[in-house]
């Protein structure tokens, strides 16, 4: 992949291409390095990384800077956010990958602080500003499910969703279109408790009122809503997402500065057969350069998370496949 334009949406400022690294152990754990003494920002916390020099792809950078940083050589990346940030000496496009896999020993070979951290629990600061944003999209767990209780029954619904939970589940949306609104308020509240136990997120889907009243962690636009908005909403509703379809309601979201988003449908699906479906080429090439998380939602199961990543996903939404997690 190459680096797009050196230059902003204007034409007039130079904007600097840089490529940072979030490399990610088994556990969940990132590494943050501390810019050394010398340096603009000296002693500030940051993903690794650096300029992408002209003529190089940006795989091309991040290799290179992680070899000259920290020794090790790159198996597995994927591309993930890229956010524009100005900075008062310089403004830069920062392309996160996520590095799974690499070889070599880790060492600070440019005489920089290393620390690995849990998403939930950075303790490490102060921390660059430009990675403040990132910070709080790594909090988002890979699998976002959405409910079916309408179409297999309350009980059932909640059964599953309890087994999910169990599995490792940490995101939910509650999505019941038919459901009659005191029913609905009452699963949502089930839901709720039942997430709660595990300390998983739940969204409720396109009703901020009755997200408030039950105290849900935010809530999930439709894509019509979306599409209706000026300002991001309400703060106070909490994490707020929506549901894109094409590169028209993806930029309204980036717009609005929502916290993540759901692209599809990626495969044909059951529930929505007469909608074409957008095909992995066209969600990779939608969500390239993207600055919000994108969850791929259409025809998939757990087993299609890695091809979501790679393809520069966040990770899945799923409907059927709570129990398969």
């Amino acid at each position: 992949m190459n680096h797009s334009s050196n230059l902003s949406i204007t034409g007039s400022i130079p904007i600097i291409e840089v490529v940072a690294a979030v490399i990610v152990r088994p556990d969940g754990q990132f590494l943050l390095t501390r810019r050394p003494g010398g340096k603009i920002y000296s002693g500030y916390w940051e993903f690794p990384g650096g300029k992408v020099e002209k003529h190089e792809s940006l795989f091309d950078a991040l290799s290179r800077e992680l070899w000259e940083e920290l020794g090790i050589q790159i198996s597995i990346a994927y591309p993930w956010i890229t956010r524009i940030f100005s900075y008062p000496h310089a403004t830069v496009r920062l392309h996160f990958f996520r590095v799974v896999e690499w070889t070599g020993k880790l060492a600070p070979r440019e005489k920089q602080g290393l620390f690995w951290q849990f998403p939930h629990q950075v303790e490490v600061s102060p921390i660059l500003p430009a990675n403040d944003a990132i910070l709080r999209m790594l909090l988002l767990p890979p699998i976002y499910a959405i409910t079916r209780a309408t179409e297999i029954g309350i009980k059932l619904a909640l059964e599953q969703i309890e087994e999910g939970l169990k599995k490792g589940l940490r995101l939910l949306q509650v999505r019941e279109k038919s459901m009659a609104a005191e029913e609905l308020r009452e699963f949502s509240r089930q839901v709720l408790a039942l997430s709660r136990a595990y300390r998983a997120k739940v969204m409720i889907n396109g009703d901020p009122e009755l997200a408030r009243e039950i105290s849900a962690d935010g809530v999930h636009f439709t894509s019509a809503q979306l599409m209706a908005m000026s300002t991001r909403p309400d703060p106070t509703y909490g994490l707020c997402s929506a549901s894109c379809h094409n590169s028209e309601e993806l930029f309204a979201a980036e717009q609005l500065e929502l916290d993540f988003v759901v692209l599809g449908p990626v495969q044909p699906t059951l529930s929505h057969p007469d909608q074409s479906a957008l095909g992995w080429r066209r969600f990779a090439k939608l969500t390239c350069d993207y600055s919000l998380p994108v969850y791929a939602l259409g025809g998939l199961s757990s087993k299609d998370l890695l091809i979501a990543q790679e393809m520069g996903g966040h990770g899945i939404a799923i409907i059927r496949g709570i129990v398969t997690i």
